[in-house]
């Protein structure tokens, strides 16, 4: 097993103005579940394909273990990568498939065959051994791309949107395959999604990354209870946390007619703004006889709770179209009806996240 470390790793790509990734510092301990997330084209992808020497390093380095690998092939960089396609040979079976890099290696037959039992007992797959890849699922295909990973028994895995071609119920249960299987194998994983339920529920930690720029490196939690920044604040989260922008007065944020209490010490870390943005997550709103008003949209009802979406009152037709949702989670016993107008509170002055108007910053505890 090893660590990694990138050290202001940087890809610039041919023709590009801006950097793919930017000076990214990043340490990934020895056998840590890491994911990496964003939006498309926020380079999680290309920091992986560096990891694994299918991108060039512009700039900075890149360590596995005490070992610099920045200018190493792929094939001596002791990695496996699974790839979002599966990239297995059609001609092959699946035993054939998982065991060829060890063939091409020069490794035994009789220690290949032991390998490829193993990771077949490990995956489920014993009796699809002697079956090609066209008589297999999406899902059996993608743990046969992980066998032919963890025969190899490489230092570091890395795994490129693995679930992406998979169903929504197969990614549930794959997920939880495969992090239950990194937990017992131990072996340092780099997992790259732009999902970010995939992200919180796998990673010992998660890195959130935009434009090319590491945004925060935290635990699910942490990354979920103190956002950096309105980006990760906004992004990390289903459904996303309520982002408002208010004028600051006396003893808190204006919200329409409402003044959203701020503590004091938090409004004087911005003392030269005039605007804050609030942000409260949908399960920390609840209706209530004061708060700030909202006409509802919809209501979506999942059994014991639902979902209520609605906008701030007051706006016009043409604000309201260009508005925020905004989302509080509520009981459906109780719900109230589409078009009618409610105030939304939140539950506790605690859970209220402040951000910077001009740095976009978390100045909130």
């Amino acid at each position: 097993m090893a660590t990694v470390t990138f050290k202001g790793a940087t890809r610039i790509y041919p023709g590009s103005d801006h950097p793919a990734v930017d000076s990214l510092d990043l340490e990934i301990g020895d056998g840590e579940f890491m994911v990496l997330v964003g939006p498309s084209g926020c380079g999680k992808s290309t920091s992986l394909r560096m990891l694994a020497g299918l991108e060039e390093v512009n700039a900075g380095k890149i360590f596995i273990g005490d070992r610099d690998v920045t200018d190493l092939p792929p094939k001596d960089r002791d990695i496996a990568m699974v790839f979002q396609n599966y990239a297995l040979y059609p001609h092959m079976t699946v035993a054939d498939n998982m065991g060829f890099a060890l063939r091409m290696a020069g490794v035994p037959k009789a220690e290949r065959d032991v390998r490829v039992m193993e990771a077949a007992k490990l995956l489920g797959l014993e009796e699809y051994l002697n079956r090609k890849p066209k008589a297999l699922s999406g899902g059996q295909r993608q743990r046969v791309a992980m066998g032919r990973a963890i025969v190899r028994q490489p230092q570091v895995f890395l795994m490129d949107e693995p679930l992406s071609n998979l169903d929504a119920k197969l990614r549930v249960s794959t997920r939880t395959q495969i992090a239950a299987l990194q937990q017992r194998l131990g072996v340092t994983t780099v997992y790259v999604t732009h999902d970010q339920i995939e992200a919180m529920t796998m990673g010992h930690r998660v890195a959130v990354m935009k434009d090319g720029i590491l945004q925060q490196v935290d635990s699910p939690l942490s990354l979920y209870d103190k956002p950096n920044n309105l980006f990760v604040a906004g992004f990390i989260g289903s459904p996303a946390m309520n982002l408002m922008e208010g004028a600051v007065t006396e003893g808190g944020v204006r919200i329409g007619d409402y003044v959203l209490p701020v503590a004091r010490e938090v409004l004087a870390k911005a003392p030269s703004e005039e605007t804050l943005t609030v942000g409260i997550r949908p399960e920390n709103l609840t209706i209530a006889e004061k708060g700030f008003d909202i006409d509802v949209d919809l209501v979506e009802e999942l059994g014991a709770d639902g979902y209520l979406y609605g906008t701030l009152s007051g706006l016009s037709e043409d604000e309201k179209a260009h508005a925020q949702q905004i989302v509080a989670r509520i009981s459906t016993r109780t719900a109230p009806q589409r078009g009618s107008s409610i105030k939304l509170a939140a539950t506790d002055p605690a859970t209220v996240h402040v951000f910077s108007g001009k740095t976009q910053e978390r100045i909130s505890g």
